[in-house]
């Protein structure tokens, strides 16, 4: 039986990392692009290519046979720091939908199997999501389109693309719409991270009654998926009959003050949250996992506390790592 391949655009970044690790697990050969490699373990791509997606060259050398699979997760994004603040609107804009468009052409010239596309919750209009106790995400919610970031706007184009070059070019698309996964190998502190990671990271950084900053009044809201549950959703949306786009994602909806809390007893600290202004977001954000369980019959199992102990140890890890490393730093 010939191997099966796939392509795994963003392969540096955290979900295509544990992508390229779980295809490998199945048997693929797996070709991983990303302008970086892994930042905290080596890659397990067969071939890893550092290399640009903007680059439409770059992208057609990546086509030199067909895939059975391409997992497109390459986009300009970060954490609330980056995302929400403004300063990075046009990259994110420009950049993102320069690799999905470059993606997309060399997939109408050597067609794959099947092409997963990776969105956001971040698509879902901010006049929905104003209650923190009562926001409203199922798919169909998305029009009229009115995201609170030009990297929903960005990521709700690029769905569409998807879908017209499905209709127009016979390709096989599949889109999911991830709501914050998190896990252990993802951004912590190169200001990229996303709410878990931080509130870990301020966390374990902190003394036993110690202060740990929270953006904003804390009583927004969000539901956060663990890395293992996300790879599950993924491949099996990938495989199935379901076209998309479906929400990827936890319905164990909790406030960001609720998560310090969370993470402090996971710890073992108690903590004194400070709130601080910071960009926030919208009010309330989870997932709807009606459709994904009627088209899938599947739905996150893991909780939230499960996902955040693993994540927390890592980061604790990750502090602790730094801190033996700081006496060398200073030398000269």
């Amino acid at each position: 039986m010939e191997q099966k391949r796939a392509l795994v655009c963003g392969a540096g970044g955290f979900i295509g990392h544990h992508i390229v690790n779980r295809l490998r697990d199945e048997g693929f050969w797996v070709r991983g692009v990303d302008l970086k490699r892994p930042r905290f373990s080596a890659t397990r791509a067969n071939d890893f290519v550092v290399g640009d997606l903007r680059d439409p060259l770059m992208v057609g050398r990546l086509f030199d046979g067909s895939y059975d699979e391409i997992y497109q997760l390459a986009a300009d994004m970060g954490g609330a720091g980056y995302i929400f603040t403004g300063e990075n609107d046009a990259d994110v804009m420009h950049n993102s939908a320069t690799i999905n468009l470059n993606i997309l052409d060399a997939c109408v010239r050597v067609p794959p199997g099947r092409v997963f596309y990776s969105s956001s919750a971040c698509i879902y209009p901010e006049y929905n999501q104003l209650d923190p106790d009562d926001p409203k995400c199922w798919e169909d919610s998305a029009y009229p389109a009115a995201p609170d970031s030009e990297y929903g706007w960005e990521k709700l184009f690029s769905e569409r693309l998807y879908l017209a070059y499905a209709r127009n070019h016979g390709l096989t698309v599949r889109i999911a719409r991830y709501h914050n996964i998190f896990g252990p190998e993802g951004s912590w502190n190169d200001g990229k991270e996303k709410a878990p990671a931080a509130i870990c990271r301020k966390v374990a950084m902190a003394a036993d009654g110690g202060t740990v900053e929270i953006w904003g009044d804390g009583s927004q809201t969000r539901s956060f998926l663990f890395i293992e549950e996300c790879l599950e959703g993924t491949l099996r949306l990938t495989r199935s009959d379901f076209e998309g786009p479906v929400n990827i994602g936890s319905d164990e909806m909790i406030s960001i003050n609720g998560l310090a809390d969370l993470v402090a007893d996971i710890a073992g600290k108690v903590i004194v949250k400070t709130h601080v202004s910071g960009p926030t977001g919208v009010r309330g954000r989870t997932s709807d996992n009606r459709l994904i369980a009627e088209k899938l019959g599947w739905r996150p199992q893991a909780s939230l506390r499960a996902g955040l102990t693993e994540t927390y140890r890592w980061i604790e890890g990750q502090v602790a790592a730094l801190d033996l490393k700081a006496p060398e730093a200073a030398l000269p």
